[in-house]
């Protein structure tokens, strides 16, 4: 049983660090861009800072999003959600954060702020994904997240360089979350009554699904835009 519970610890763990690579590049070049105006000497104390707070506000939505995920047909809308979430991943990129969107502050205290709000606006799909790997357990998600952030902020160059240099890693990301948002669906207590009697394999089954789903629909829109 301490095999399968630590097997189910470390890949919920794993699952929340790539969540947090696939969605969090955005964020990494908010804070750059939050920042920029800043002295020299001021700009690893805005940064250092700035994703304190942002990591902060995360766990305690996530604390939240924990909790709410338990009322029956919330993990419905949240697998769902992470369905969608999947799909977009997959498509081209079309949103760029520039000077124009982000504004960037001369003042320390100026940057970190704009780097908590920017962060708690964008985080939303991310809030959901990482709720959902944890699996009810908000020990694993504050390991998760404390691990996958550093590497995102201060590894945001080597994330972008390999997302650009293995696509197929974009689209295992769609999977992942399409997986997530199957096994989601299903274990939803309000469908507990129509899968109570169903195989122990039907939440993998819909995990299967939920991936395909998410691959299938997401090329399907990605190509359409390319033509």
């Amino acid at each position: 049983m301490e095999i399968g519970f630590n097997a189910v610890f470390i890949t919920a763990v794993l699952q929340i660090i790539a969540i947090d690579i696939l969605l969090g590049g955005d964020n990494a070049i908010v804070i750059a861009l939050a920042c920029r105006r800043l002295p020299p000497e001021q700009r690893r104390l805005g940064i250092f800072w700035g994703v304190f707070g942002a990591v902060a506000l995360r766990l305690i939505l996530i604390f939240f999003a924990l909790q709410l995920l338990n009322l029956p047909g919330l993990k419905i809308v949240g697998g769902l959600l992470l369905l969608w979430i999947g799909i977009k991943l997959i498509q081209p990129d079309s949103d760029q954060h520039n000077e124009a969107t982000v504004a960037g502050s001369t003042r320390l205290i100026g940057a970190i702020k704009t780097i908590i709000v920017a962060d708690a606006v964008m985080s939303l799909d991310n809030v959901i994904a990482v709720s959902a790997a944890a699996r009810d357990n908000l020990v694993v998600a504050v390991i998760g997240v404390m691990i996958s952030v550093p590497i995102v902020i201060w590894g945001s160059r080597f994330v972008l360089w390999l997302l650009d240099r293995f696509p197929i890693v974009i689209l295992l990301g769609g999977a992942l979350l399409g997986w997530i948002g199957g096994g989601m669906l299903i274990g939803d207590a309000a469908l507990q009554s129509f899968t109570a009697d169903w195989p122990k394999y039907s939440k993998y089954l819909a995990a299967i699904i939920g991936a395909l789903l998410v691959l299938a629909v997401g090329k399907g829109f990605a190509r359409r835009k390319s033509v």
